[in-house]
């Protein structure tokens, strides 16, 4: 049994043949009943006046007597012309002073006169049914009339309108032709209204069904790509099924790209595992180099060869820290952990701030390092010091892959809303396949690997990272061979 109601459309099936078959029953039964009493209706209507016709057309009471003779003829008259009629004569308090019927049928000796009084009345409501002498058990309609002599009551004439005889008709007529018929037509249409109900329940649980396929195959597969629902997307026909399908549609669509997003940080985790090792073993190895051969050779040394050493370790230790320093940096930023302190400030002065640390830097190196653009209309809304560490990533990148000789160039100029920041070099450029590259942590391109190790990989990351905090992207356009250019921007001030 609980396999048969395994499926919702099973449960449903059988909670729609149990409802149609009760309201089948009830329908029947009330159908029945309700023809039983526009029967008796009818004939209490046709018949109302009967017992008062047979009071004006015969003296019942001669005196206070009863007139047996008449009575006997009405009996007889009235038997033949139609069976199932009894009368009853009955005196004013109810009680049967005689009757058409043999001797031992009669259970009851008193009728009821409340419905007899209330039958009386014109306006009353039919069918008013009353007590039936020959069967306690039941009420009858009837016809009833009272008898008077100047006025005094004698006594009331009591017609019952169907007895035995109309009772065992009626039990035949129950297994007449009309009768079946019209119950073979109440089963018919109950059988097509739950065949019709049965095939829109398939059609409507059908999509549940597949539904319900899909989320299992998502659930083993792990992937929704391969699984096709057919969803109506149109909001003015779409039901609740398909509201449900195109949620669980996009909701498995996102966890898979969760999962990727997964894989992906998972794998960006082992290479910057990877890289931070690789970045933190050479520097150490270096370090642990220069000071081991200082221990061995301390007493035979130089005191040129000595701080020689001693400034290669140095630097070591220069670039481990700042490698230490950039990874914490880049940490924070990735993990949200950092609120901006927007404010207003002008960006040119904080540009040739900048550019003046470098200064000295770019002249060693025979780089000619510049500023140009409209540095008095460039106040922005930004986090001054993030936004200056920013700048100093890109120009100390542009500085270090653009040759002695070469230029690097800082250019403001206002678009709208915005100032426009350039960081433009005339290095080597980069190759178009690897430009997608350049803002993963670690990555170093082809021009970089002729390069010192001392670049660590992570400027451009914390760069990137920066602007997206302030909501803004880093673009970078480059051409192999004539320099790299380096564009975002940052909003004004609203009261500007």
């Amino acid at each position: 049994m609980k396999a048969l109601l395994s499926t919702l459309y099973s449960k449903l099936a059988a909670v729609l043949t149990g409802l149609f078959l009760v309201v089948g029953l009830l329908f029947v039964g009330l159908t029945l009943f309700s023809t039983d009493m526009y029967q008796q209706e009818v004939t209490q209507r046709l018949n109302r006046d009967l017992a008062q016709h047979i009071v004006e057309k015969n003296f019942l009471f001669h005196g206070q007597q009863v007139n047996e003779d008449a009575l006997k003829k009405i009996f007889d008259a009235l038997m033949i012309i139609n069976p199932g009629i009894e009368i009853y004569l009955l005196d004013p308090e109810g009680i049967i002073l005689n009757f058409s019927a043999p001797p031992g049928k009669v259970k009851l000796t008193r009728v009821d006169l409340v419905p007899v009084k209330k039958s009386l009345a014109r306006d009353a409501m039919l069918p008013i049914r009353g007590d039936d002498p020959r069967n306690p058990t039941v009420k009858k309609v009837f016809s009833a009339a009272r008898i008077a002599n100047k006025d005094l009551l004698q006594g009331y004439l009591y017609v019952i309108l169907g007895g035995e005889l109309y009772d065992s008709i009626a039990q035949r007529l129950h297994g007449s032709f009309i009768v079946q018929l019209s119950a073979w037509m109440i089963f018919a249409g109950v059988v097509f209204a739950l065949v019709t109900g049965l095939i829109l329940f398939a059609l409507l649980t059908g999509r549940l069904e597949r539904l319900d396929i899909a989320v299992n195959a998502f659930q083993k597969a792990g992937t929704f790509r391969s699984i096709d629902l057919p969803i109506d997307r149109k909001e003015a026909t779409a039901d609740e099924i398909d509201r449900l399908g195109s949620t669980f549609t996009e909701m498995a669509a996102r966890i898979e790209d969760q999962l990727d997003q997964l894989r992906n940080s998972d794998l960006q985790r082992r290479e910057l595992i990877a890289g931070i090792s690789h970045d933190l073993r050479t520097p150490l190895a270096t370090l642990r180099g220069y000071i081991e051969t200082l221990l061995l050779k301390d007493d035979r040394l130089s005191g040129d060869e000595r701080r020689s050493y001693l400034e290669i370790a140095i630097r070591h230790c220069t670039r481990l820290s700042r490698l230490v320093r950039q990874l914490l940096e880049l940490a924070k930023f990735e993990s949200c952990q950092t609120s901006l302190a927007r404010e207003p400030f002008n960006l040119g002065e904080l540009v040739q701030d900048v550019v003046q640390k470098f200064s000295l830097k770019a002249e060693e190196k025979g780089i000619d390092i510049t500023i140009s653009g409209e540095m008095a209309l460039s106040a922005v809304h930004a986090d001054i010091s993030l936004i200056e560490r920013v700048l100093e990533n890109l120009i100390e990148n542009a500085i270090h892959f653009t040759p002695a000789g070469g230029t690097v160039r800082l250019a403001l100029c206002r678009a709208g809303e915005d100032v426009t920041v350039q960081v433009i070099d005339s290095g080597k450029g980069i190759l178009p396949e690897a430009l997608p590259s350049i803002f993963e942590r670690f990555y170093r391109s082809e021009r970089d690997q002729s390069k010192s190790s001392e670049h660590s990989g992570l400027g451009l990351a914390i760069a990137k990272r920066i602007l997206e905090l302030h909501g803004q992207k880093i673009q970078v356009t480059s051409l192999k061979g004539t320099g790299t250019t380096f564009m975002f921007k940052l909003p004004i001030p609203p009261s500007i």
